[in-house]
């Protein structure tokens, strides 16, 4: 199913018996953290805040932060099922365009679809823009403060848009919004992102930004948002193939942009390339404070909503937090795509606990000597995937999920003396570990077994395993001995 608005989630979800309405007065300083953190920390489902003090509009959170909530916005079972809806898209090779992607994909796809996937429609109006004002008021909205700490109120969850101003091509990315006033936010660009990338190059010619900041749109639209899209694909063709039907798009009403036009809620206006602010601290999805840095600044000019809008947040912090689980998902779903560029990658596993941009574990098939050092050097040369810290990589029948066989297999297979690859390069800009912003050191660590072509002088041993036609006699025999079947995988019932 194809859901076209936040609306139509939350009463699929609500159907489903996967959202909450919380009727209580609550206030969005701190105590909505408060209650979403405990929500998602037992497995909950959405929230509806429909009692915030002094906001005239409900609140949404949580509603991405399982794995079946995610599933659902999808359009699938199972997150499984989305990686392989995106493993078509490997067919895709830049610059093949539109016309190469039908083509290639001519096999799995009927051109039809492919065509009404990848192209975004474009209306005059749509409900977004139901309401609108140039009487900007931040106040109005349900802006959260999530931690004590936090240096103000923080939009947390929009898709920022902008373009490059050179080629014209929109983006979108989630990056945080701290409210300095009634019509100013900061505009928490890091360093690498693209939209870091095209303020640059507005700032180069010297000219204001246009920037559109949505609130609250179709689940699959916020995905793209999030997601390394593949490169020749606008983050609204990727919404678009997601969804299974285009994305419904409008022009701005006061900047050159186009934006969903199903949102929420849309805020308007500029940067401006001379102005900068200090932001933070913050919260952050490391579970510590992110430094004040001073960072543009964004104009809210132009107001656009729906009637009666739902706005929508989210919270980051030390997981599980709803991005956790939003990044995993992002993990799974373009394996495909990390498999494109190194196709002897079985699997990877970029544990919660690692935050996704510090640990990361790879399982390859290994064909030649030092095969894991290319693959490391690979993966820190491969978009977002160059902020791992510490990558693991093991031979291709390790399950790099279980990380109690990872370990036992780098403490065991890896020798600190030959198997550590050591380099210098950029890091995430929220890292704390290192001496300097945005420069660190990174660990690669050759887990696999050696051979003689690796340079290792020693016969590698016999791994301990059983018979096969013992193990199969043994599972017959629990199977048919009504006192040995408690020793069954499945318990007695199997």
């Amino acid at each position: 199913m194809t859901f076209r608005s936040l609306g139509e989630f939350l009463s699929a979800l609500e159907n489903d018996g996967d959202l909450l309405r919380v009727r209580a007065p609550v206030s969005r300083d701190l105590e909505i953290t408060e209650i979403t953190q405990r929500a998602i920390a037992r497995d909950g489902p959405a929230l509806l805040f429909e009692n915030v003090a002094g906001a005239s509009m409900p609140v949404a959170m949580n509603v991405l932060g399982s794995p079946r909530r995610i599933a659902k916005a999808l359009g699938v079972r199972t997150i499984e099922e989305a990686q392989e809806k995106v493993s078509q898209l490997t067919h895709l090779r830049p610059p093949a365009g539109l016309m190469g992607a039908i083509r290639d994909l001519s096999g799995t796809l009927a051109t039809l679809d492919v065509l009404r996937s990848l192209a975004p429609k474009r209306l005059k109006t749509g409900p977004c823009q139901e309401v609108e004002s140039d009487q900007v008021d931040l106040d109005s909205l349900p802006i959260l403060r999530c931690w004590p700490g936090d240096g103000g109120r923080t939009v947390t969850f929009p898709v920022v848009v902008t373009k490059d101003p050179e080629t014209g091509e929109p983006h979108t990315g989630i990056y945080r919004l701290q409210q300095y006033g009634r019509d100013t936010l900061g505009m928490h660009f890091q360093v690498h992102r693209v939209g870091a990338s095209n303020y640059r190059k507005w700032v180069a010619r010297g000219e204001r930004m246009p920037v559109a900041a949505v609130l609250g749109m179709d689940p699959a639209t916020i995905f793209a948002g999030l997601a390394p899209v593949p490169e020749g694909l606008s983050n609204y063709v990727f919404a678009g193939f997601l969804r299974g039907e285009s994305l419904e798009v409008v022009p701005a009403r006061t900047v050159d942009l186009e934006v969903p036009a199903n949102a929420e809620i849309v805020l308007e206006g500029y940067v401006d390339p001379s102005e900068r602010h200090v932001e933070g601290p913050f919260g952050d999805h490391t579970g510590y404070y992110s430094a004040p840095e001073p960072f543009p600044v964004f104009h809210v000019t132009h107001v656009t909503h729906r009637e009666r809008p739902v706005y929508l947040g989210t919270v980051t912090g030390k997981p599980p937090t709803e991005d956790a689980v939003i990044g995993k998902a992002v993990e799974r779903v373009f394996l495909p795509v990390i498999r494109l560029v190194l196709p002897e990658i079985v699997d990877m596993n970029l544990p919660m606990e690692g935050l996704f941009i510090n640990v990361g574990v790879f399982a390859v098939r290994k064909r030649y000597p030092d095969h894991p050092r290319k693959v490391m050097h690979a993966l820190w040369g491969l978009g977002q995937i160059m902020f791992l810290r510490y990558i693991v990589v093991v031979d291709a029948d390790v399950n790099v999920h279980d990380m109690g066989e990872v370990l036992y297999r780098v403490g065991l297979q890896a020798d600190p003396g030959r198997d550590l690859e050591i380099v210098q390069g950029p890091v995430d800009q929220l890292s704390i570990s290192n001496p300097v912003p945005n420069l660190g050191a990174k660990v690669g660590i050759d887990a696999t077994k050696k051979r003689p072509e690796d340079g290792f002088p020693r016969a590698w041993p016999e791994e301990i395993r059983m018979d096969a036609s013992i193990v199969t006699k043994i599972d017959a025999l629990l199977r048919s001995d009504p006192a040995l079947r408690r020793l069954l995988p499945s318990g007695p019932a199997a």
